[in-house]
């Protein structure tokens, strides 16, 4: 009984350390949202528009002129390149949306009403940020098949304007880009590591069959 009794305790205090854990977090993450999301410019409006925007024009054209360039100058790289970022775009939009659904986090201008909404998002649903994991997606991509630090740079810099600008707009907490930002770069590696097992399991083949 005696056992019981402290086992009851342990779990009472596990779960207020949880709750006020989660309530910690949840307080850096406002407070956080609220010094990106003030200070309203018409240059900050601009930027974060043609930022958030650009996102899916970037991950549709950045593929498809790779491939174009490949098609016209007959070169299998740039197609497998192409290939690669396409297949990583496709995976991390299709686990952004599934956490999204499974999480079910409101959008914080919902919830906030001092956060100020610069953005139609129509979709209301917040964490992970999918532009956010878009855009680190296609930085990642980038960053692994062309290691020039005039490609990593520009491409990560803007992944970041584009997390920045979700915040700014009042759409997205810090732990949405954050999470965005991971499952992007995460998808990208993923597809890399997959690319490459199966062009050295086709390699292998080809030399059982010579």
């Amino acid at each position: 009984m005696h056992q019981m009794k402290n086992n009851k305790r342990l779990i009472g205090f596990i779960l207020l350390l949880f709750t006020y854990h989660a309530s910690f977090a949840q307080n850096i993450d406002i407070n956080i949202l609220k010094q990106i999301n003030k200070n309203e410019t018409g240059f900050k409006n601009t930027y974060a528009e043609i930022n958030s925007a650009s996102v899916d024009v970037v991950i549709i054209a950045a593929p498809v002129g790779i491939a174009i360039a490949g098609l016209i100058s007959h070169d299998k790289k740039l197609l497998q390149d192409a290939l690669y970022m396409g297949g990583s775009v496709l995976l991390t939009t299709g686990l952004t949306y599934t956490i999204k659904n499974i999480v079910n986090r409101k959008r914080p201008f919902y919830e906030y009403p001092f956060i100020v909404k610069r953005d139609k998002a129509s979709y209301w649903l917040s964490f992970p940020s999918g532009h956010t994991s878009a855009a680190f997606c296609t930085a990642t991509t980038l960053a692994i098949r062309y290691r020039k630090w005039y490609v990593i740079a520009p491409a990560y810099i803007y992944a970041a304007g584009v997390g920045w600008a979700r915040m700014y707009q009042g759409v997205h907490y810090p732990s949405d880009v954050l999470a965005g930002a991971i499952i992007g770069t995460g998808c990208a590696w993923l597809g890399y590591k997959a690319q490459k097992w199966i062009a050295g399991k086709k390699e292998r083949k080809k030399k059982v069959t010579l």
